[in-house]
């Protein structure tokens, strides 16, 4: 379903647009293309004085404060990240009433403060952008639904390593959590709550 409203109450929440993710490959859009829509929806906000939350994801070098558990594809030993690589980019710092959340899993809700963030704001909609699709985006997504917010996704405002996997994110999970949209439709229909 393509958005049909905003909550006057509506914030953005954009994931993971840090150096190390922006500069990998990434599709239907890269990483600089995902930046300058996710930077439209930032300044929208701004103009409308509505929340914009700045995701990231980071870890210390000795992987003390990963999440723990087996899985089938095991970290890479010895290879430390450039530094840096958990920075927001550039163009998306600089505006001071913008929040920061950090995080340590896929998701932006568990074990950070996200959830107070918005509540202390009264916020009742999210508006989700960033990198990457199926894992940060969706997994956001999911907890945002679970938490009873109202949830947007800027479609063409977050990308994927794997083609298939953005659109099985984009046709099969995200109708399922809230409305889908461009960034112009979001854009619009932001001014359309502020004006009503």
């Amino acid at each position: 379903m393509t958005v049909t409203a905003l909550d006057q109450s509506s914030a953005l929440v954009i994931i993971d647009l840090q150096n190390a993710i922006v500069s990998a490959p990434t599709v239907p859009y890269t990483g600089p293309e995902v930046v300058a829509r996710a930077v439209e929806l930032a300044h929208a906000f701004h103009e409308h004085r509505a929340p914009v939350i700045l995701v990231r994801v980071t870890a210390r070098a000795d992987g003390s404060d990963v999440t723990p558990g087996r899985n089938e594809i095991p970290a890479q030993p010895g290879s430390l990240p450039p530094e840096g690589w958990d920075a927001i980019v550039d163009d998306l710092t600089g505006h001071p009433d913008d929040i920061i959340v950090t995080k340590r899993t896929w998701g932006a809700f568990h074990g950070t403060d996200l959830d107070l963030q918005l509540r202390r704001r009264s916020v009742t909609q999210i508006v989700l952008a960033g990198l990457t699709t199926s894992i940060g985006v969706e997994s956001t997504a999911r907890a945002a639904y679970e938490h009873g917010y109202h949830v947007t996704l800027a479609t063409d405002a977050m990308a994927d390593l794997d083609l298939a996997a953005h659109h099985n994110s984009i046709q099969r999970i995200f109708p399922l959590l809230g409305q889908t949209g461009s960034t112009t439709e979001i854009v619009e229909m932001l001014a359309k709550a502020h004006t009503s």
